[in-house]
């Protein structure tokens, strides 16, 4: 088993999840099986209970694991199934440490930090690196990101086990790349390389020595400030790789591949790859890259949130909305707006906020309504959706929104004004939204609905058919509130149909809305599994209605996808339907990496059994999106 090790000088946030991850992509390409694991320091067991405001979204694994977000990076790179003991935190190895003590592991000895916590911490990555996901082929590359910054004090611990690990594992199976900041101050104008020098300084006293060093920056750096980071952190100039804000975050692989990544990897670790690279080499990602850059067409969706002052909070539902936008060629514009800036108090109160956030709602052209906990901002996510029920505006809802799109309907459609979920009103006299008693224990953390479930679908609808049509799905949830099974017959009744169903056809996973364009909300989070070349069903539901094309493609998909069967196409170019289409029809290249014209033939991508396309090129006219 090899190990590259991701740390990070200079600040927190500098990018080491996705330079990881772009690791792990370029060895992924070369045919090496992949593995990652993010150690987090923290005390927490796990990213629970953590504020979205304070350590933005809560990604959500198979196993119910509830972990950082950036394990959803590792999985989107490398669309892999990570599993809970990928994430190690301080509070997880102690807990470990604790309870073997209780248990007698020790022998009466004194349970310390060395050698206990560091034993711990190896044994943990040595025995999660051989553990497979994907296809149950053990890895042979383990990719470890240390979270925070070398120097933390809470990072020690780790610091110190990776230290001794080196040593453990042999120096041809263990590299460090540091990842460090190069900044620019306004007032000189020139990078400056003391922070990385003091950084490196730092990791080198504590007994890691970097193979490479990831220069990050805001502008691109010279030869000049390699040469000087080469000459005073003790690595050759080629060692050092400098990578500068992107456009795109699919740029940093291909970037760091042009810098000789692969063979600096290759030759430290014994790899034995094949010099040169094989032709094709990072194809599909120099395609996705490309139709990144060269959209020109325009959607703009407004994200309805609670926690929209950390954009990392909503990480997961961006990524899935960009990678359904670039599947149907268009570039996502997203507006966030705060979702109590809807209610009619702040019009009272701040009534330029109230202006601005229903300006932005009516200008968009798609609505997202996502998850969230607790009573703020409920009233405005309602409003929102009564907005998009009544004007016809394309819509989606994912577990919160799913339930506050009922609870509108129920008091608007229904006439039961007093409508309300037991979570933000527990007298209500109806209670739309009901707690699961099994999953509200009266304790927090690991005691929601999590993990993958199943969902059934029943009868005919556009989300359906987005799915290809199958019998059932398996998707990510992360719950502890759901629809009252006794008010749905009577939502039904009235145009809103639930759908999925779980397996005991108790609990209501997908609810559509007749005569709409695009209305769906769901209980689970498509999010999770949405992948550049995969988007989620339901995202692009939402992006390909946005664009006036959802119909179109629900009609000649279905014959498409019976005429292509046994086809191994991998791009997707949806019929055109107006004349300024055929005017704008551009050159689109598949994965294969053989020009070819957009036509009309399609061809689809497979998830778990679900068609869903690499990319369509359409332009929309009269008003629509451009």
């Amino acid at each position: 088993m090899k190990y590259i090790l991701v740390t990070g000088g200079v600040i927190s946030g500098v990018g080491k999840g996705v330079i990881a991850s772009s690791f792990g992509t370029l060895l992924s390409a070369c045919g090496i099986p992949i593995t990652c694991i993010k150690i987090d320091p923290y005390i927490n067991i796990d990213a629970g209970t953590f504020s979205p405001f304070e350590h933005g979204e809560v990604y959500v694994l198979d196993d119910g694991g509830e972990v950082d977000l950036d394990l959803g990076n590792y999985e989107r790179f490398l669309d892999v199934v990570l599993h809970r003991h990928n994430n190690i935190t301080t509070g997880k190895v102690y807990k470990n440490v604790i309870d073997g003590e209780r248990e007698g592991k020790y022998l009466g000895k004194t349970v310390q930090v060395v050698p206990h916590i560091t034993d711990e911490i190896q044994e943990w990555v040595e025995r999660v690196a051989k553990t497979p996901v994907k296809d149950n082929v053990e890895p042979k590359v383990c990719i470890i990101e240390l979270g925070g910054t070398i120097g933390d004090i809470e990072g020690m611990p780790f610091v110190e086990a990776f230290r001794q690990f080196q040593f453990r594992v042999k120096k041809e199976n263990f590299c460090v790349a540091h990842v460090s900041l190069v900044p620019s101050p306004r007032a000189t104008g020139e990078p400056k390389t003391k922070p990385t020098q003091a950084s490196v300084r730092e990791l080198r006293g504590l007994g890691l020595s970097p193979d490479l060093i990831v220069c990050r920056s805001e502008n691109p750096i010279g030869d000049e400030v390699k040469e000087k980071i080469s000459n005073f952190c003790h690595v050759a100039p080629e060692q050092v790789i400098t990578i500068p804000d992107l456009s795109s975050i699919y740029h940093v692989p291909l970037m760091m591949e042009q810098a000789g990544v692969v063979d600096i990897v290759n030759e430290r670790l014994q790899l034995n790859l094949t010099v040169p690279r094989p032709p094709g080499f990072m194809q599909s990602w120099r395609d996705l890259a490309e139709r990144v850059e060269n959209v020109y067409k325009k959607v703009n969706i407004a994200l309805v949130g609670k926690y929209t002052r950390l954009e990392d909070a909503y990480a997961s539902v961006s990524k899935a909305l960009m990678h359904a936008s670039i599947a149907v060629g268009y570039k996502l514009e997203l507006k966030f707006i705060e979702a109590c800036n809807l209610e009619r108090d702040v019009k009272r109160q701040n009534p330029h906020l109230y202006y601005d956030a229903w300006h932005t709602l009516t200008n968009s052209h798609g609505i997202i309504v996502p998850g969230g906990f607790g009573t703020r901002g409920v009233e405005g996510k309602m409003r929102a959706c009564q907005w998009s029920r009544e004007n016809k505006k394309p819509m989606l809802g994912i577990c919160l929104g799913l339930q506050v799109a009922v609870i509108e309907f129920a008091r608007n459609v229904l006439k039961l004004e007093d409508a309300a979920s037991t979570e933000v009103d527990e007298e209500t006299p109806h209670p739309l939204v009901i707690d699961m008693p099994e999953h509200n224990p009266g304790s927090y953390g690991a005691t929601m609905r999590l993990g993958k479930r199943t969902t059934i679908f029943k009868g005919d609808s556009k989300i359906r058919k987005l799915y290809n049509g199958v019998d059932h799905i398996e998707e990510r949830h992360r719950h502890r509130y759901e629809v009252n099974p006794e008010y749905v017959a009577e939502l039904e009744k009235h145009g809103m149909r639930f759908v999925g169903h779980d397996k005991d056809k108790q609990r209501m996973e997908i609810v559509e809305l007749d005569n709409h364009p695009y209305y769906v909300a769901t209980q689970f989070h498509p999010e999770y599994l949405s992948r550049p070349l995969k988007p989620a069903p339901a995202f692009l539901g939402l992006i390909l209605a946005a664009v006036g094309k959802l119909d179109s493609y629900l009609t000649t998909g279905q014959l498409r996808r019976q005429q292509l069967n046994n086809q191994n196409h991998q791009l997707l170019t949806c019929e055109s339907s107006s004349d300024d289409d055929l005017q704008h029809q551009r050159r689109t290249r598949p994965l294969n990496g053989s020009p070819e014209k957009s036509k009309k033939g399609a061809s689809p991508t497979k998830q778990n059994g679900v068609t869903t396309p690499t990319t369509v090129t359409e332009t929309i006219t009269n008003g629509k999106p451009s």
